[in-house]
């Protein structure tokens, strides 16, 4: 039986997650928590948390707040500003290859490299989501009516990909071979990269805010269903004429965070009262993680080994599932 050890937190949580062994949680009035043997809790902006997210090593939780500043701290609790954007909401972050960290205010898109170096990409619409490729310094930056490729290194123009819309919340297949957005409606959009075919992912009756590829990229699994939807991006054509599996059905409340397991075909789903399912997606088994809370989960991740799965809820509940005793 899964067991749970519960968390105090301050507010809505932006991001939980795991730095390597480190369980880390992030809070929109601006709490950093990091739980292992031991506790640490840190402030890293001067007021609200607006976006955060893991770097590529694991070695810090990048946060971004509408104080303008970048932090990345360490689980010892330790902060260091790396950018800063003065009277600027940075809202949107994404963790690159060899500590490169890209953010966006307005229309404009920057890439902060390890080295310090900053490189700025200006759009003619409101960037929307930011999201780095599996493999090499390439930044796609999803907008008003589709998106840009970037290569950070070359001055050359974008590959522009379109689909009319505001895309927002954006990411590549593991593989490299699919980008897909979020659409404002409810709905997703996604381009094979090999050709710019684009691939339209309807049904949903409220906005996908919650996707997570699963093993090897064979599935992208999706919020915004009663059921977790997860489209099949296996064989040429990804999802397009396949239909999706429809994961932890229930009538009575919606998806709002997925995770896929690191080592098997099983799915955590996190619905809006609170329950936490894990669905396996040969036979739809499912096992309950969590009952209902107190308000919708916002996020979940699991550890490395596939053995904890930390989770944050919009109402300030947060903890960290253990599979084994």
């Amino acid at each position: 039986m899964p067991t749970i050890a519960p968390l105090e937190l301050d507010g809505f949580v932006v991001r939980a997650g795991f730095l390597k062994d480190c369980a880390c949680f992030a809070t929109g009035e601006g709490e950093v928590l990091f739980s292992a043997a031991g506790e640490h809790r840190c402030r890293p902006h001067k007021a609200g948390l607006l976006a955060a997210e893991i770097s590529r090593d694991g070695s810090g939780l990048i946060t971004s707040g509408d104080d303008g500043c970048i932090h990345v701290t360490g689980p010892d609790g330790s902060s260091a500003l790396v950018a800063e954007r003065p009277r600027k909401w940075i809202d949107l972050i994404a963790a690159g290859p060899s500590g490169a960290v890209a953010f966006a205010s307005g229309r404009t898109a920057w890439i902060r490299f390890g080295d310090g170096r900053e490189k700025e990409f200006a759009h003619e619409r409101a960037v929307g989501g930011l999201a780095f490729a599996p493999k090499g310094m390439r930044l796609a930056v999803s907008r008003y009516d589709g998106a840009n490729l970037w290569w950070a290194n070359t001055d050359g123009a974008p590959v522009e990909l379109s689909w009319k819309g505001a895309h927002l919340g954006t990411s590549f297949s593991p593989d490299g071979k699919y980008l897909v957005t979020a659409m404002q409606e409810n709905a997703l959009h996604g381009w094979r990269l090999s050709d710019t075919q684009d691939m339209r992912m309807t049904g949903y009756p409220a906005k996908v805010k919650s996707f997570s590829w699963s093993l090897k990229g064979r599935y992208l699994a999706t919020s915004g269903a009663n059921a977790a939807i997860l489209w099949p991006f296996f064989g040429k054509t990804g999802p397009m004429g396949q239909t999706p599996l429809q994961l932890g059905t229930r009538g009575d409340a919606l998806v709002t965070a997925v995770a896929c397991h690191p080592k098997e075909e099983v799915v955590a789903i996190g619905y809006q009262d609170g329950m936490i399912m894990m669905s396996r997606f040969t036979d739809n088994a499912e096992v309950l993680l969590r009952r209902p809370g107190k308000g919708p989960v916002s996020s979940m991740d699991w550890d490395a080994d596939g053995t904890r799965l930390v989770f944050g809820t919009e109402t300030a509940e947060a903890g960290i599932v253990s599979l084994q005793d």
